[in-house]
């Protein structure tokens, strides 16, 4: 056991665990936020995507001593209130359906977006290749990431 220390959504936080720890469940487990999933544990599904610098990392890879002092955002993170432009082109294309993924695809398009503001739809694809959704809601997804475009340009007028 090691005491580390974690920035989660601008917030510190010490934990006491297994430096080996994959990031997950550091979250999860002592953290408290519920809304990083845990989906097939070897970082194929996307459904743990977090930021880590600003950058989508899968956070059931890492050990949450690697990520000490590191910035980490998480769905919560990403606006209080569900306010994000993604968040709410998400509900108006009602994209999910069981909804497990979604947090994991939401945070990887933010990642996208973060750095991509005006992607293609060849860089949307690409990017969101690797985060996996059972019930194939891919159009959706496709449509709220260019939706939010939308969204975020008419917030800033």
């Amino acid at each position: 056991m090691a005491t580390i220390r974690l920035i989660v959504n601008e917030k510190n936080y010490t934990v006491d665990a297994d430096p080996q720890m994959p990031l997950l469940w550091a979250i999860r487990d002592f953290i408290g936020l519920t809304g990083t999933k845990y989906g097939c544990g070897v970082a194929q599904c996307g459904a743990c995507t977090v930021h880590l610098d600003g950058k989508a990392i899968r956070s059931c890879s890492v050990s949450t001593s690697a990520v000490e002092n590191k910035r980490i955002t998480t769905i919560e993170g990403l606006s209080s209130d569900g306010s994000h432009p993604l968040q709410l082109a998400w509900q108006e294309e009602d994209v999910p359906q069981c909804g497990y993924c979604q947090t994991g695809q939401i945070m990887n398009a933010a990642a996208l977006l973060a750095e991509h503001p005006s992607p293609t739809d060849d860089e949307i694809t690409k990017s969101m290749n690797g985060n996996l959704c059972r019930c194939g809601t891919y159009q959706r997804i496709h449509r709220a990431i260019k939706k939010s475009i939308l969204i975020k340009a008419q917030t800033l007028r």
